[in-house]
């Protein structure tokens, strides 16, 4: 066997493990529909973990979209300004907060916060670096709640294997908040402080978190697929020195069941 082939054979191999991860909910124009369980903190910033089911939403109309698989429950329309390249405004779900599902704000009597909604917009730039799809999201969100604040998203995911029923790819996101949108998560107020026991904490804007994960796919037949994700988060700036902070790492696990239209 010549050198040249030996030297390219490995490039040949990668360049298979890395084909079009049509499978992934994340980079894949495919409509998905099911149910997941997912293993989160009980907020960013929590010692404690609790179980939830999650929906697996994904739907990429001409105009019209709704999907749970980037981080975020939302749907709402969408235009592709060239090929590969879309903006759009969307409503999306913003989870709450429970006490009771932490023994730290139990016991301080820290009170919940309520699901809530956003209005926002987005741009996203899907593209293929030869055998290897790319997604590109930047993301704003105004929370409907007055004194919620905003947050603005950046996301980038990329395939990263395909061998037979099995795809993966990987993911990094990275979050801003206004200065509203931290204090109403993390931040105590002098009344708070004297209910609670806490300190006084005010919480200015900026960097949020950063996140890093793994996509993962399985191909049960035709119609049925497993979906699921892994992600380490990191609390940043104002939000990982609240008093309410246990922890400034936390993480997330997901698995879940879609037909695929």
């Amino acid at each position: 066997m010549c050198a040249a082939s030996i030297r390219t054979r490995p490039v040949a191999i990668a360049l298979a493990l890395l084909a079009p991860l049509s499978v992934l909910a994340e980079l894949s124009d495919e409509t998905l529909l099911g149910l997941g369980l997912r293993s989160q903190p009980a907020y960013d910033g929590s010692a404690s973990q609790r179980l939830g089911l999650v929906p697996v939403i994904r739907y990429l109309g001409p105009s019209l979209f709704a999907r749970s698989t980037q981080g975020v429950l939302e749907g709402g329309v969408r235009l592709e300004l060239v090929q590969g390249l879309h903006a759009g405004a969307q409503l999306a779900y913003e989870p709450e907060r429970k006490a009771s599902d932490s023994d730290f704000l139990q016991t301080h009597g820290v009170s919940d916060v309520d699901a809530g909604a956003s209005v926002g917009v987005h741009v996203e730039w899907d593209h293929m670096f030869g055998p290897v799809p790319f997604t590109l999201l930047a993301r704003a969100r105004q929370n409907t709640a007055v004194g919620r604040g905003a947050q603005v998203d950046l996301r980038l995911s990329a395939g990263a294997y395909r061998g037979g029923r099995v795809g993966a790819g990987v993911f990094t996101q990275t979050t801003w908040a206004t200065a509203r949108s931290t204090g109403s998560l993390y931040g105590v107020t002098a009344q708070q402080s004297a209910a609670t026991g806490l300190p006084e904490f005010r919480a200015a804007g900026g960097w949020l978190f950063s996140s890093f994960g793994l996509l993962w796919s399985i191909d049960l037949n035709r119609d049925w697929i497993v979906v699921g994700s892994l992600e380490s988060r990191h609390l940043r700036g104002d939000a990982a020195r609240s008093p309410i902070v246990e922890r400034a790492s936390n993480y997330y696990a997901s698995a879940g069941l879609a037909y695929r239209f």
